[in-house]
């Protein structure tokens, strides 16, 4: 059975208050006392890794479910009464602190960085430099994960870089990326080059640091507009650099593809395959959760419950993306086996599958990521307009959604987590344990091939599906990102980056969706796509509650507070 990485214990024992930025330390030990051994240590890290999941308690509130339904290749979906939903697909406000929960979730992970930072001096007994470094790392990997989603989707926020209560302004950009970059690169340093299959699943190691300082490198320089990447303590990382960090990652750290795309997808697992027509054909086996192409994520168990003890929200122990992306009731049964019931959040724009089919006619992803509900081989029948579907186009991805399985006495379960393992049957709605991929070996080789201006990484993707080879170019670059890492949380950020967002995501006009069985075509509100990206610059509103309590020294982004920025719903 699929172990737990986050500790309970060690999630109360360093559980924070609410207040300003959440830096206010109310937990059962203090630096007097804690932490002083490596067990302490490696509780302290394990509370840092905790908060990823509580993000995910409110998973429609999070910085991967908001690049998903607002890039232009998802729309919003959900039922008549999910403006959450259509709201980030229209790049619109549907509350007051929409992004609250997210806020005070990576900002807690920040603190309890902040405190590792500050204490780790005192753990005596360390086994080895080696455990000690890695350690270390890992914290300053996490921390600048945690800038980094939030320089993505908020552009300018509050740098708190110790644990003392301070009640600060947004920092600027570079300087935000400026200690990204430093962070990074301090984690680059510490942690050892060893392969990645002697860091425990789940963790950070050497490798995922280098990939993630790629992907930075190439959002603020790209996005800003900038030559190099500043570092805290003064130089800068420049392109070459960057590539050369990638250079080692490819080389050094044992990750590789997968020799099928498709066997990446729990579609592909053992309980569903053989009951699935599209898998069993193509004698696909799923790599699990941890497999060599997997560079970073975040981990799930089948310790999530609807329970609350006042300190820890445990929905996030599932992967609730899964449940919110499934299609939506009165679908998800046998007819659309093994693609199961969730809320109908991201229903995939048909111009993605028109547009993939047009370019690369053979590309087996096309298929492999996107679920075509008209095809009978795919299907036996769909309910189109279930439970008031809003924004329906007949096609939903399938790498992050439920997955069914059958049972002996061919009854279906509600995940195949339940029997490959043994998860309560009566918690099917929150028994999805598929890991979030933040980072995939294909992305490190697309971003290198980026970084090199060169076609021979960007190649090796294609030749795993079949493709044949291209010479290198930007567009080259361009398309197959959105190919190979669709629905993967990357796509609203490289439009971002390359400067395309306004035109692609207005594209989206006047598509062809359903509402509640209905035809009509997507509608500009707010003054449309275009509109709603320029007026913010791609970033979204600050809660207003944080506002509130840092007595007006935060400040509201642009393009958010008046009547355009509030979506009205259909």
């Amino acid at each position: 059975m699929k172990k737990i990485i986050y500790t309970l214990a060690a999630i109360l024992l360093l559980s924070g208050c609410n207040d300003f930025l959440d830096t206010d330390n109310l937990t059962k030990k203090d630096t007097g006392n804690f932490p002083v051994n490596v067990t302490d240590a490696e509780q302290m890290l394990t509370g840092i890794y905790a908060t990823l999941n509580k993000a995910i308690s409110n998973p429609s509130h999070t910085h991967f479910y908001m690049a998903e339904l607002a890039s232009d290749d998802r729309f919003g979906g959900g039922g008549e009464n999910d403006k959450d939903m259509q709201g980030l697909d229209h790049f619109m406000n549907t509350k007051s602190s929409r992004f609250g929960t997210f806020w005070a979730a990576r900002y807690k992970g920040i603190f309890r960085a902040n405190t590792a930072i500050e204490t780790l001096d005192n753990i005596k007994g360390w086994e080895s430099e080696d455990q000690k470094n890695q350690l270390y790392g890992e914290v300053y990997f996490l921390r600048a994960l945690f800038y980094f989603e939030m320089a993505q989707m908020f552009g300018e926020v509050p740098l708190v870089l110790k644990t003392e209560v301070q009640n600060l302004p947004k920092a600027p950009a570079d300087q935000i990326y400026a200690q990204i970059a430093s962070d990074l690169k301090q984690a680059i340093t510490l942690m050892p080059s060893k392969p990645y299959t002697s860091v425990t699943s789940g963790h950070a190691t050497k490798w995922s640091a280098e990939a993630l300082m790629a992907r930075v490198y190439l959002f603020y320089t790209g996005y800003y507009q900038k030559g190099e990447l500043p570092l805290a303590e003064g130089g800068s990382v420049d392109k070459a650099q960057a590539a050369a960090w990638l250079d080692d990652c490819i080389a050094n750290s044992g990750h590789s593809l997968a020799s099928d795309f498709r066997n990446l997808w729990p579609y592909s697992n053992e309980y569903t395959a053989k009951d699935y027509p599209y898998a069993k054909k193509n004698g696909l086996k799923w790599e699990g959760d941890g497999n060599k192409e997997t560079v970073f994520a975040v981990k799930f168990s089948n310790k999530a419950s609807w329970d609350s003890d006042g300190s820890v929200d445990n929905t996030g122990y599932s992967n609730q993306y899964i449940q919110h992306f499934g299609l939506r009731s009165n679908n998800g049964e046998e007819d659309t086996y093994p693609f199961g019931p969730g809320w109908g959040a991201g229903p995939v724009n048909s111009n993605l599958w028109k547009e993939w089919q047009i370019a690369e006619p053979n590309d087996i992803r096309r298929v492999a990521s996107i679920l075509n509900v008209n095809n009978n081989s795919e299907v036996k029948s769909f309910i189109w307009g279930a439970d008031k579907q809003m924004e329906e186009t007949g096609y939903w991805q399938k790498k992050y959604t439920t997955i069914r399985a059958h049972k002996e006495d061919g009854s279906l379960v509600g995940s195949y987590t339940m029997l490959m393992f043994g998860y309560p049957e009566e918690n099917a709605s929150i028994s999805h344990s598929q890991d979030l991929v933040l980072i995939r070996f294909a992305d490190v080789l697309l971003m290198h091939s980026e970084l090199k201006g060169d076609a021979t990484s960007l190649n090796k993707v294609r030749t795993r599906v079949g493709l044949p080879s291209v010479s290198y170019s930007l567009d080259a670059i361009k398309r197959e990102r959105r190919w190979e890492l669709s629905f993967e949380g990357l796509r609203y950020f490289d439009l971002m980056r390359w400067g395309d967002a306004a035109a692609m995501l207005a594209k989206q006009e006047g598509v062809t969706v359903y509402n509640k069985g209905l035809e009509t075509t997507m509608r500009a509100f707010g003054g449309g796509y275009r509109a709603r990206y320029e007026a913010t610059g791609g970033f979204w509103a600050i809660p207003e509650d944080q506002i509130a309590l840092s007595n007006g020294v935060l400040t509201q982004n642009k393009g958010w507070g008046g009547a355009d920025a509030e979506f009205p719903g259909w």
